[in-house]
């Protein structure tokens, strides 16, 4: 199989196994024990976790670690919204986010939050999917407790400008929460510099582990409180209770490392694999239409793309081609049947969305394995409209 799906998860890098694996086998010790074999497994946990805060440039005590990305989206906004000195009682977020933010704040709507969703740039534009701000700064008002606005679309690709955000977010004196999982790893992530107040990301997306997380909670300019969603040993300063992975964290801070060092060289071999695909299924597939910003840097992923085809379905190519793993859309959102309301939200009619098709390109594709997807994507197309009616 040749693997395009580098949104919904990626191969966990062999480097990252050999760091992880002592840990598991000979390490063994319950970090929180007080013997020689826990305080080793808590030495090297507690080296790690230092580790990935400086790689976000974020103090290391507001690093708190999780199952993954969904947890800390929960943490932070169930936890800030719940807290008893929290008594603001409106939300903010945006249309495009992942199910994993906006299922919370449906939530929380129906416990009687009021919640806002701001739609992001129509398709057609250069910044379609990215947030419109000026809607963004008139939803907020003195009532608004946190915003959530995700930092890279895991559909489109989409970057949006935090900084901005940030600045419009606390001039009225709310908090920003953004889901990173699409960035960290992938583009420059600096905590401080975007004055970010809560920040969830996950390993699984940048060559890491599955299952392990973290929330960025807090920074030097504001304090967050939490109410913990987790509770039983106080673990993590009573914010996250549960015994912790020293495994899971030492391959996540191993995974972030890789990612930092090698991302400049990174972020041009995908955008070049990601405009192989495009280029050469262009080239024999009519009338494609990109979803989302342009290809640039500053608005969009560099391995990713997203299109709709003129007339088979994305799940009917996907079926035709098994070779290919690709997607139609968010991998957390496969079991509904509802077009993706990513795509629906830029504007994009139903019809559309259906025929549109989601490809990650990643550190371990190759050109030659490229080309070999695209004849196979071209095959299957082609005799997908030859049975179409």
């Amino acid at each position: 199989m040749i693997y395009l799906d580098n949104h919904a998860t990626t191969r966990c890098d062999p480097r990252v196994v050999d760091a992880m694996v002592p840990w598991l086998s000979e390490h063994y010790g319950n970090p929180h024990s007080s013997h020689s074999l826990g305080v080793e497994s808590n030495q090297a946990m507690e080296k790690a976790v230092a580790q990935i805060a400086k790689l976000l440039n974020a103090p290391v005590d507001s690093v708190v670690m999780t199952s993954g990305a969904t947890e800390s989206n929960n943490l932070a906004i169930r936890g800030m919204c719940t807290h008893p000195r929290q008594k603001r009682r409106h939300l903010v977020t945006v249309s495009t986010e992942h199910p994993a933010v906006l299922d919370v704040f449906e939530d929380l709507q129906n416990n009687g939050f009021r919640v806002t969703h701001v739609p992001v740039q129509q398709t057609g534009s250069a910044d379609a999917g990215i947030v419109d701000l000026q809607q963004l700064e008139e939803a907020i008002d003195d009532d608004t407790a946190l915003v959530s606005v995700m930092w890279a679309n895991n559909e489109i690709g989409a970057i949006a400008p935090m900084k901005e955000i940030a600045r419009i977010c606390h001039d009225r004196g709310a908090l920003l929460h953004s889901d990173a999982t699409q960035a960290v790893g992938r583009i420059p992530v600096d905590v401080l510099d975007a004055d970010i107040d809560l920040l969830s990301a996950t390993g699984h997306k940048l060559y890491g582990p599955k299952g392990t997380g973290l929330l960025m909670v807090g920074n030097s300019k504001r304090r967050v409180r939490l109410n913990p969603q987790i509770v039983g040993g106080g673990q993590q300063r009573g914010i996250r209770s549960g015994t912790m992975n020293p495994a899971g964290i030492i391959g996540m801070a191993t995974a972030m490392q890789l990612c930092t060092d090698g991302m400049h060289d990174h972020h041009q071999r995908v955008a070049q694999l990601r405009d192989q695909i495009w280029g050469t299924l262009n080239a024999s597939i009519d009338e494609l239409h990109l979803n989302g910003p342009d290809f640039n840097q500053t608005r969009r992923l560099p391995g990713n793309l997203n299109f709709a085809l003129p007339a088979i379905e994305g799940q009917a190519w996907m079926s035709a081609v098994p070779e290919i793993a690709f997607s139609s859309g968010s991998a957390c959102s496969a079991a509904h049947s509802a077009p993706s309301h990513v795509l629906t939200a830029l504007g994009i009619n139903e019809s559309m969305a259906r025929r549109s098709v989601r490809f990650g390109i990643g550190r371990f594709n190759q050109s030659e394995e490229i080309q070999v997807a695209c004849e196979i994507l071209i095959e299957g197309h082609t005799k997908l409209l030859a049975l179409a009616p």
